[in-house]
């Protein structure tokens, strides 16, 4: 029995530092096309998205207006390892009927108890950036509470969930305006696909570790049982 459970803790052990290494290699793949991306130029905003891949991380501008009624507040963002919010805010591009959303950038939290005051610039404007894919994987609490109005503060950036409770077609990404852009930004320190892969790495050989550690010892108290 103490055998059996020894190899399936090594087995364990062995894939959860493959788990780890296989995250740090889709990090590196997405490094390298968010980086082959940057150097293209940019495109102008779709009408409609058919496949999602196309438009990961591909530079985007368009000049037209931003329409703040249903902007929100994506909660728990770190800056410098400051609480605060990241302020996304409809846009409509010129001639198009079809609204993306833009995320402006984090802004400090403040008084937890009330929402920062900010402005949104009027007019046009000409908003530049990156196709950011929100991903679908995540974990509320408890679902949001719609009361009085327009659900202002969100835990999570569900595109698909904003979609069904818009009067308007969004489209299926946001744009993260660029750190030099004049059209009414916060900070914008974007995080790189690639960040944080050393952890990654270092937990598969720690994983890697700790299952040539436990191999070591198994072997270690069966030969000393056998030996007279």
């Amino acid at each position: 029995m103490p055998t059996i459970a020894a190899v399936l803790l090594i087995i364990g052990m062995v894939k959860l530092g493959f788990w780890q290494y296989g995250k740090a290699q889709q990090k590196m793949a997405l490094q390298a096309a968010f980086d082959l991306r940057l150097q293209e130029a940019p495109a102008a905003l779709p009408e409609t998205v058919a496949n999602i891949e196309q438009w990961r991380y591909r530079r985007v501008r368009s000049k037209g207006e931003y329409e703040p009624r249903y902007q929100i507040w994506l909660d728990n963002q770190v800056d410098n390892e400051n609480a605060g919010y990241h302020v996304i805010t409809p846009f409509r591009a010129e001639g198009s009927n079809t609204l993306v959303l833009v995320d402006r950038g984090w802004i400090p939290m403040g008084d937890r108890s009330r929402l920062p005051q900010i402005e949104t610039p009027k007019g046009t404007v000409e908003v530049e950036g990156f196709a950011w894919v929100p991903s679908t994987k995540f974990y509320e609490l408890s679902p949001p509470v719609q009361s009085g109005g327009w659900q202002l503060l969100w835990q999570n950036m569900d595109i698909s969930r904003y979609a069904k409770s818009v009067p308007f077609a969004v489209l299926p990404f946001v744009v993260r305006l660029d750190a030099a852009s004049a059209a009414g930004g916060f900070a914008r320190n974007w995080p790189k696909p690639a960040e944080r892969i050393e952890t990654n790495i270092g937990y598969a050989w720690q994983w890697w570790g700790f299952s040539v550690a436990l191999a070591l010892i198994w072997l270690f108290v069966n030969l000393k049982r056998k030996s007279p």
